[in-house]
């Protein structure tokens, strides 16, 4: 009777396709099973939440036990064991009404069974995707191929004599894929052996599913589920990769096989990380036949392009992985990249990789000297290095602000009394020594900074005495003796930058006593006259006197201060920098360190973190650092559209991305996807320093204009505040100019989205003046949306002059509440008003920032 009910109504089907409106048919009820409206029942009476991920099929959906599987409770189960075509029609209003985020459908085996025709199972099929659609437009749809049958089971043989209509329907629902809007994906072919039949270990009739083949199941889907690629993302990307077809079951691995007694850390290491995803797993020196195994192992006679102690390869086969270095560093690092390759938890895909790094010193600095940050937030950090290869650790703990490192012989250094913030906060000699401990175990370096004869006002109020004075010298050295034989650190690093030095001997005395202790010293640069054997930090370069020489080390930190950098800008210019402009490392030029300077009191610790770029920085600084290369200059622009080095930063952005989605959860990650934005840019137009004067893309609009400028991201710097240092969007921009930035935004239904909006990324090292009530900036910038004009935030502290001791609260967009804006379905036009007058600014911590931040989050 359903046979003849669906046929019936299949010319109807089609014609409502075609139509605007679509309309479900109404089945009877005596067609479905008991257990059907059993469950149907059951699944109407639960309650609707947000977010939800919805498997919808028949009796193999309903087999599978989807959220422990995916460990998530958004992910719902919607399969009805006997289910057909018609019956996920009749409940589709269910589904429906959850507005879910996904919906993943696979029906039709029983349609087939029944002698239903393969077209009357597509259309239906479409139906229900077109109904969905309809709906609920944002939901995003997958509609997953109908499985392989196998008949060696001699059972269900009206499904198993099914296999070529099977195939009809899938290559039908693969090809009508992109016209319908939905997502195609074969499950057929991973679930296939070598006849087309159903892999007869995934299977125990010929039809349902093992627990493994549930397992290959999630494996496919599992980017689908979490909105990530196909392949794992990886961060930084290994010097050279070569994707395989096949995966590895680790569900059922067991062992990780170590040979040399020298990694038995590392496969501690990684043994704790397997149980704690709920694996058992043991170490051992050998592997019964046939089981599938990790081995580690240490060979002398491995080889690479450069820097050997921390190279390794990767080989995943689908019955074993093995990571092979010349050190256990290296097998560390073949660590990190093994567990980004096993984010799904089940299985990893086949692959070859072979990996360097190009640069051998891969650093991140943290001021604690200002703010201070807890051991616990110090230690996330340096995890978070640690899974991306960073390998030195710069802890800034003393400052005019605070000095905090405690010392034995001058208890009064880390007294309260002396501090300006903070107060009573430092590290104990415990403390310093569990982060050194920490650091080692992750073959990072830690690099602490005793900040003379500068910055040193703090030491100046405790021992009410200046460094460079005699007396000062007995106390820094008597200080630097008591840190160099508590602490086991390779390199002090003694700043010695932004002062006067009035005593020309306090440098070279101060760095021969260090090197006596048998410290490599490190000072800034431009800093104080230091020896040639002092490696430099430059923070910049003065025409490059210290990089030009080759007998002099050195580390490269221009324009690599995370508190300048607007969130989005920062990414795409620490991508595109050539650190040192230099491909690769050499005996002069050891690499890089990323900064973090939040001058600015914060109110709490971690709006260090959310108020500056320092994940996404640290990601993209990865993986320039290890891979090497970039463009000579600094470049604070995504490029034009489809250029060479948009193509490069989309991509990477693809896998930052990921990132984020995957392994950040709940820490703060300022940033929001921005390569496929794309702008018109009208100009330049000459307001007179009238900054209000209105021009043609604001009267008129600029629909049949043409664009003088093309530019991709979501932050469009016109002119860098260090111009020309800096290259932004404009070649040779001009003061008392308004330029205009056009671009569409969809939407696939009405509905309020939630926008980043800025046009002054406050820096949050000055004390920069808030911006005034009822304005985005003093430029008297503006944004419409559908010609509507978009309100300014209702700023906290509107006009606050700016003052280094009042916390920032809401002036950037990246830590305030998003800009809510009602969009229609379909295109959404866009229009920016960006004015400047003098390039000049008021002072020196209110530097003109010509610049706009519109992208939706």
């Amino acid at each position: 009777m359903l046979k003849k009910i669906v046929s019936s109504i299949c010319l109807l089907i089609a014609q409502k396709m075609i139509m605007a409106q679509v309309n479900l048919p109404i089945y009877p009820d005596s067609i479905f099973s008991t257990y059907y409206h059993q469950r149907v029942t059951l699944l109407q009476s639960l309650p609707e939440t947000e977010g939800d991920v919805i498997f919808v099929g028949n009796s193999i959906t309903d087999g599978g036990e989807w959220s422990e599987l995916f460990d998530d409770k958004r992910v719902k189960n919607r399969g009805i064991s006997g289910d057909v075509t018609a019956g996920v029609i009749r409940r589709l209003d269910e589904i429906a009404g959850r507005q879910p985020a996904k919906v993943f459908l696979m029906i039709g085996t029983n349609d087939l069974a029944r002698n239903i025709s393969p077209d009357s199972v597509v259309r239906n099929i479409l139906l229900s995707v077109a109904y969905l659609k309809q709906q609920t437009p944002s939901t995003k749809v997958f509609v997953q191929s109908i499985l392989p049958v196998n008949n060696i089971f001699g059972k269900f043989s009206g499904h198993s004599s099914k296999a070529e209509q099977i195939k009809t329907v899938n290559d039908q629902l693969k090809e009508k894929a992109a016209i319908n809007h939905y997502t195609y994906i074969d499950l057929h072919t991973p679930f296939s052996d070598e006849n087309g039949k159903l892999k007869a270990n995934l299977t125990n009739d010929g039809l349902h599913l093992k627990g493994e083949a549930y397992l290959l199941w999630k494996h496919i889907v599992y980017p689908y589920v979490h909105d990530l690629q196909a392949k794992p993302s990886l961060i930084p990307l290994p010097q050279l990769v070569d994707w395989r077809n096949g995966n590895f079951p680790l569900y059922a691995c067991e062992t990780i096989v170590v040979k040399d007694d020298e990694l038995q850390k590392e496969a501690e290491r990684l043994k704790q990380y397997l149980q704690q995803k709920g694996f058992k797993i043991k170490i051992a020196k050998t592997v019964n036949k046939d089981e599938p195994f990790i081995e580690m192992q240490l060979d002398k006679n491995f080889t690479a392009p450069q820097l050997l102690m921390e190279a390794y390869r990767l080989n995943v086969d689908p019955g074993k992985i093995i990571i092979t270095a010349n050190t256990a560093h290296g097998i560390f690092n073949g660590i990190q990249t093994l567990q980004q390759l096993m984010r799904d938890g089940v299985m990893v895909n086949t692959c070859e990789i072979m990996d360097w790094p190009s640069f051998s010193w891969r650093g991140y600095m943290i001021d604690v000297g200002r703010n201070y940050q807890s051991v616990d937030l110090l230690k996330q950090q340096i995890d978070i290095m640690a899974k991306y290869k960073l390998n030195v650790f710069h802890f800034h703990p003393t400052e005019d602000i605070a000095w905090r490192i405690a010392s034995k012989q001058y208890p009064q250094l880390t007294a309260p009394e002396h501090m300006l913030r903070n107060k009573g906060l430092y590290y104990s000699e415990s403390d310093i020594k569990e982060l050194i401990a920490f650091c080692k175990e992750r073959y990072i370096t830690f690099v602490p900074e005793i900040d003379m004869p500068g910055h040193s006002a703090a030491f100046k109020r405790a021992m009410k005495t200046d460094m460079q004075s005699d007396s000062g010298m007995v106390y820094i050295k008597n200080i630097l003796k008591e840190f160099c034989t508590t602490y086991d650190i390779p390199y002090l690093h003694i700043g010695a930058d932004e002062v006067k030095i009035t005593n020309k001997n306090f440098v070279p005395e101060v760095t021969a006593y260090v090197e006596s202790f048998g410290k490599k010293v490190i000072g800034w640069e431009p800093g104080g006259n230091f020896t040639d054997k002092t490696i430099r930090q430059m923070w910049m370069d003065d025409n490059a006197h210290v990089s030009a020489n080759k007998i002099i080390q050195f580390v490269d930190s221009r324009h690599l201060y995370l508190n300048h950098m607007d969130p989005l800008e920062s990414v795409v210019t620490i991508f595109n920098r050539m650190i040192g402009n230099k491909e690769k490392g050499d005996v002069s030029l050891l690499g890089g360190t990323l900064c973090m300077w939040h001058d600015r009191a914060v109110a709490k610790e971690e709006d260090v973190q959310k108020m500056n770029p320092v994940y996404p920085g640290i990601l993209a600084f990865a993986e320039r650092s290890w891979r090497g290369g970039g463009y000579k200059g600094w470049v604070a622009n995504i490029g034009e559209p489809d250029s060479k080095q948009a193509n490069e930063f989309t991509e990477f952005e693809v896998r930052l991305l990921d990132q984020q989605q995957h392994n950040f959860s709940g820490l703060p990650f300022p940033y929001a996807k921005q390569s496929a934005i794309q702008w018109k840019l009208y100009g330049p137009y000459d307001n007179g320093g009238d900054l209000s004067r209105q021009f043609l893309p604001e009267k008129s609009g600029v629909n049949k204009m043409q664009a003088s400028k093309k530019a991709v991201g979501g932050t469009i710097v016109w002119r860098h505040w260090w111009a020309t240092l800096i290259k932004a969007v404009l070649d040779g921009p001009k003061e008392n100019t308004t330029w205009y930035a056009s671009t569409q935004i969809w939407s696939d239904e009405e509905k309020v989205e939630n926008f980043w909006i800025g046009f002054n990324n406050l820096s949050r090292s000055p004390a920069t003046d808030s911006p005034k009530p009822g304005a985005w900036d003093n430029h008297q910038s503006k944004v419409w949306v559908n010609g509507k004009l978009i309100d300014t935030p209702d700023w906290k502290r509107g006009g606050q002059r700016g003052h280094s001791e009042i916390p920032l609260i809401d002036e950037g967009y990246e830590y305030r509440k998003p800009t809510k804006i009602l969009l229609k379905k379909g295109w959404n036009e866009v229009l920016i008003k960006s004015p400047i007058g003098s390039f000049k600014g008021k002072d020196w911590q209110n530097p003109e920032k010509w610049m706009f931040t519109f992208v939706p989050v």
